[in-house]
């Protein structure tokens, strides 16, 4: 009897594959860094947001918090032109002194108003901010005895229009002079010249820049409230007034 051999008895050995994925760059890696991303710049912007407001007035933070209160701008949030859009900011007292800086800085850009810096004054008052524009003794912004604009009192003017035009606040224009009359023989008095000035004022800044229905009252005070009223005859006391009038916030935004 012969002897099996075992290795031709034995079950074939199946062999073992053996796979080696290679890595590579092709595969997708998802979008989570993205979303991380978005919000990363969305807290940074927010953070620059607020430490502009903080450095903003009461009213710019108003205007900016009335519009995330009523963004459609149907509300009448202060603080807002536009009901609530951001867009008009009203100046009320707390930027009158960031207004008057602008104003300045305007006029001394143009050459051409370079020398009459010293004869406009501002001031900010419990109406509002007060522009003068005082004469000299051979006039400067109107013609000697004559409600006829200058050259240079025509670019005054005109340039403080482009500037208040940007605003809704109301603006209050008024004309005086000294005490020196007319000649007798004629009908033509202080009282005519100065209400004659500040028309043609008003005329001149609709036409370059302020809204309609922006002068709310054009005044003629003649020689009743001089500048200097211990030299009733200063050329200084003949001069053009200009109020920027505060804007109260409406009622119910006061109550909140």
């Amino acid at each position: 009897m012969s002897e099996s051999n075992p290795a031709t008895n034995a079950a074939p050995v199946q062999p073992v594959i053996i796979k080696k994925v290679k890595g590579g760059h092709g595969g997708h890696h998802g979008g989570a860094w993205k979303v991380a991303y978005a919000d990363f710049v969305t807290a940074l912007m927010a953070l620059f947001i607020v430490l502009w407001l903080m450095n903003t007035s009461k009213q710019v933070q108003e205007a900016v918090g009335g519009y995330f209160r009523d963004p459609s701008g149907k509300g009448k949030q202060s603080g807002s032109g536009q009901g609530g859009s951001g867009d008009g900011l009203l100046i009320g007292k707390d930027d009158m002194p960031r207004l008057k800086e602008e104003l300045q800085k305007a006029i001394n850009k143009a050459p051409q108003l370079a020398g009459m810096k010293d004869q406009v004054e501002m001031t900010v008052t419990g109406e509002g901010l007060r522009i003068e524009l005082m004469e000299t003794e051979t006039g400067t912004f109107f013609e000697t005895g004559s409600a006829k604009p200058s050259a240079a009192g025509s670019d005054m003017l005109a340039r403080l229009a482009a500037e208040l035009g940007k605003l809704p606040n109301r603006v209050l224009i008024e004309g005086h002079t000294d005490t020196r009359p007319f000649a007798p023989d004629n009908n033509y008095t202080n009282w005519e010249l100065s209400v004659d000035r500040a028309n043609a004022a008003r005329r001149l800044m609709q036409a370059s820049g302020l809204k309609p229905g922006q002068v709310t009252q054009v005044r003629g005070y003649a020689d009743q409230h001089l500048r200097k009223p211990e030299d009733p005859t200063n050329a200084c006391n003949r001069r053009i007034s200009l109020t920027v009038q505060y804007v109260k916030p409406p009622e119910n935004a006061a109550r909140r």
